[in-house]
């Protein structure tokens, strides 16, 4: 079974948030004196959640990202991810994290079901990383990468490239995946604070691939089922891949395929999009069906293709852990 928005893309894709907490500051996700208190009461319990899950694995969606805040920081994650990896119809058990606790979880995620983790990781300069993520420890992150890959879980590194404060970085990371077997992800960086100094800071895909190609061969590459939006390259004898998410400079509305729902049941079809729908009232009368109505009314509102790069980019400034990720 699958599901069509109102536009004919087959929707597939659940980005989940289980929390709005981080034990991280970055710059772009939030600002620096953290989101407002949620209370816990307003947090979807773990029972809800695999309600949700279920009925969007009903309606055809096949795969479901965790994401935070940080998703690790939530007691009980790795029961509930084995409760989740037993949803009929799912195929796909993904998770985003900043990697700070992987060193002591990636073996008991991966035995819960957990094949694939994205970590964001936007700088490998200890003082830089420092910068980005209000007081972060770089080495934690290294750790947990180093665990996860002896985990055999597989590893992408999402990077944010802001210009002026670690786009000198990206040869760097393409260097590592000539040593490493991992997915290296530049993203480019998003206007969701709405800060001043968004366009300073953007560096556009085309940019990062010409600073690539001065010192290296970049070969097409074809990506992995239901893997996203990234253009996916290699250099030729590589262990892993490089990849690139063009949100405002080539943005990929078109075959957009996802949806997300915050920790606290807002969903939203689209990250910049004007509307978002609060699930929590259905999803605490229980009912399957009910909760399957209304998740295709969220599917069948997604938008045509949102607005960013225009001078009126038409969205309430947001932290991203407050939208899931």
């Amino acid at each position: 079974m699958s599901i069509q928005d109102s536009h004919g893309r087959k929707v597939n894709y659940l980005r989940l948030s289980i929390t709005d907490r981080c034990n991280l500051r970055c710059r772009y996700c939030m600002p620096a004196a953290g989101v407002a208190r949620v209370d816990h009461t307003d947090i979807l319990r773990y029972e809800e959640l695999l309600l949700l899950a279920r009925a969007a694995a009903s309606i055809g969606i096949e795969k479901i990202r965790l994401t935070g805040g940080e998703p690790l920081v939530r007691g009980g994650v790795v029961n509930f991810l084995q409760d989740l990896g037993k949803i009929e119809g799912l195929r796909h058990m993904v998770l985003t994290t900043n990697g700070t606790l992987l060193g002591k979880m990636a073996r008991p995620i991966a035995a819960a079901g957990v094949k694939r983790i994205n970590i964001s990781l936007d700088s490998l300069s200890s003082r830089t990383f420092a910068q980005i993520t209000r007081g972060g420890d770089v080495r934690e992150v290294f750790r947990g990468i180093a665990a996860a890959l002896s985990a055999d879980i597989k590893v992408k590194l999402n990077v944010v490239v802001m210009r002026g404060i670690n786009d000198h970085e990206v040869e760097n990371f393409a260097a590592l995946t000539a040593e490493m077997p991992v997915s290296v992800r530049f993203i480019e960086y998003m206007p969701n604070l709405q800060l001043q100094d968004w366009r300073e800071r953007h560096v556009p895909s085309d940019e990062i691939v010409n600073r690539l190609a001065k010192n290296h061969s970049l070969v097409p590459a074809c990506p992995e089922p239901l893997s996203g939006p990234a253009r996916i390259f290699k250099i030729p004898g590589a262990l892993g891949h490089l990849g690139l998410i063009t949100p405002v400079s080539g943005h990929f509305c078109s075959s957009c395929n996802r949806i997300r729902i915050a920790a606290n049941g807002t969903a939203r079809s689209c990250l910049f999009g004007p509307t978002a729908c609060d699930l929590k009232p259905v999803l605490r009368s229980g009912n399957l069906s009910e909760v399957r109505r209304a998740l295709e009314q969220v599917i069948l509102g997604k938008p045509a293709s949102h607005h960013l790069g225009n001078e009126n980019p038409g969205f309430e400034s947001f932290s991203m852990a407050q939208v899931g990720g």
